[in-house]
Parts: structure tokens; C-alpha cells; sequence
């Protein structure tokens, strides 16, 4: 069987895009997702996405992710904004999509700009049982204390439609070695049941900041568009942001932008770029 696909990044997060809107979906996505993630053997990438017709009469598609594990995933907001560029550039001339996502939702996403998107992100929640997270309280859950790793931490955990754990840092965030101990001792940590993707994130003022990334199922990724809005999000609860004012975030891959509205809604703006198409027998 062959297999058409799309290789898409938004700010060094890629993902192996299928387009299945006219077609089924393939078969074991989540064995597909392990076997063209690994690099240097296969494809390579964060994940798989596959694009699939619309739950709604009034979406364009619907967003089904995997991660590198097979995993699946509930929300990846660099990988709707390479949804949106894929239609785009595939027939649907529309400067406004509407996605439907398998566990968050509809986004609602507009292209500002040539391969630049903004997304609707929707609401955070820092509410324990929105994360899943037990042990921490009910929420909300800000500069909440935690073993792991042999050391204590001051963690901020919300959803963005998948659970975050910000962890602040004086410093550069870690990378590498230390990136993959912390990350992988917080996501696994017997706090949050259904695991999180992690955040490091040095506020460098009012409107920036640096981080990077540990995502559940994926490990370190170059970018990830929710821990971005996460980060921001994080940073406004405490003082240090400001509502209605564009965040710069940058990350291993490229800077994204979030500006959290008075409602707590959260919008992503940053690039959506092809990388390569090819053909791949199954």
C-alpha cells in the first residue's frame, strides 16, 4: 500500500502530516506514528497527524495526533497552525479555518501573514481535575511544591486542552542531559496519572521569554505551541506578563507568540512551513 504524506514543522516542531479527508484513516496509526517518528531510520518527527473529514458540517477537518510513541495526543498547537497551511495551500482558499480536534475541541485558526497562523486556543484551566493532577489540591495550581528527581521544585500546572507543568527558572533552561532527567522524572511524576508535558521557562521581561520543552510521548521537541500558551498563561497568573499584550516565547526551534485575553482565552500566533512531501510503501 502506498502512502502519500506531508512532512510540516511549526518552529522545529514537526510532525508527518496524511491527508485522509477523502480517504480512511490508516490502518494502526498509532504502529504508523512509532515506525516514521524514529530519526535517522524513518522519516523522523515529533509525531503523526492525520487529517480527517470534519465531525461538523461547518468545520474544514479534523485533527487526530499521535506522538512519537504512539501515543495519542490531545491538542498540539503548532500542529493545528500546519493543518491550516496544509488546507491552505491544498485547495481551501480561506484566510479563516475551522478545525474539530478529537479531545479539544474546535479551533479556530487565521492566517495572518504567508505560512503564518493565529489559533484560538480556548480557555486554561489550573483546576486539578481538568489536568488530571491528585495530591497537589484542588487548584488553583500555582507554586505548588514537589519531589522528583531527588529535588524540590515549585511547579504551575493548567490545561490547555492537554496538562502542562511549568517549572520557572533563574537561569537558562536546561537542555540535553539534564533536560531528559527533569523532564522525564516531572512528566512521570505519580502527581499527574495521564503524565504532562513540562515546561522550563526563564522570564527574560514584561513580554519575553526563553523555554524549553518536555512533551509526554515525545521527550525534548524543539518547540510545542500548548507549553508555549501554558508558560505565558503561568506568567500572567503570577504578575510577571500582562493580559492583552503579544508574549514572545522563544524555544530550541524558533519564537512563538501568545497573548492571553481577559477571559483567560489564549491565542498562538508563529509559522507554519512544508518541509518535503514523498511516497512511502506500508
Amino acid at each position: 500500500m502506498k502512502l502519500q504524506f506531508t512532512k510540516m514543522h511549526g518552529a522545529g516542531n514537526d510532525y508527518i502530516y496524511l491527508d485522509c479527508r477523502h480517504g480512511e484513516m490508516p490502518p494502526h496509526p498509532e504502529q504508523l506514528a512509532r515506525e516514521l517518528s524514529r530519526r535517522h531510520f524513518s522519516v523522523g518527527a515529533d509525531g503523526l497527524i492525520c487529517i480527517a473529514p470534519p465531525q461538523l458540517a461547518d468545520g474544514d477537518a479534523t485533527v487526530v495526533m499521535y506522538n512519537a510513541d504512539g501515543s495519542e495526543g490531545a491538542m498540539c498547537g503548532n500542529g493545528i497552525r500546519c493543518v491550516a497551511e496544509y488546507l491552505y495551500t491544498h485547495g481551501l482558499q480561506k484566510d479563516r479555518v475551522e478545525l474539530d480536534t478529537a479531545r479539544a475541541g474546535r479551533k479556530t485558526l487565521y492566517r495572518v501573514a504567508p505560512h503564518r497562523w493565529r489559533a484560538g486556543m480556548g480557555r486554561f484551566s489550573t483546576r486539578a481535575a481538568d489536568l488530571p493532577a491528585v495530591g497537589l489540591g484542588t487548584g488553583p495550581l500555582l507554586d505548588v511544591p514537589l519531589v522528583a528527581a531527588g529535588r524540590s521544585w515549585r511547579v504551575n500546572c493548567l490545561s490547555m486542552g492537554n496538562p502542562h507543568c511549568v517549572v520557572l527558572c533563574r537561569e537558562a533552561p536546561p537542555t540535553g542531559v539534564q533536560l531528559a532527567e527533569w523532564g522525564n522524572a516531572l512528566q512521570q511524576h505519580p502527581a499527574f496519572p495521564r503524565s504532562i508535558n513540562v515546561e522550563f521557562v526563564r522570564a527574560d521581561g514584561p513580554a519575553a521569554l526563553t523555554a524549553t520543552v518536555w512533551e509526554r510521548g515525545s521527550g525534548a521537541t524543539l518547540a510545542c505551541g500548548t507549553g508555549a500558551c501554558a508558560a505565558v498563561a503561568v506568567l500572567v497568573l503570577r504578575g510577571n506578563c500582562r493580559r492583552n499584550v503579544p508574549v514572545s516565547v522563544t524555544l530550541p526551534g524558533g519564537t512563538l507568540e501568545v497573548c492571553v485575553l481577559e477571559d483567560d482565552t489564549v491565542l498562538l500566533t508563529g509559522c507554519a512551513q512544508t518541509v518535503f512531501e514523498g511516497t512511502l510503501e506500508i
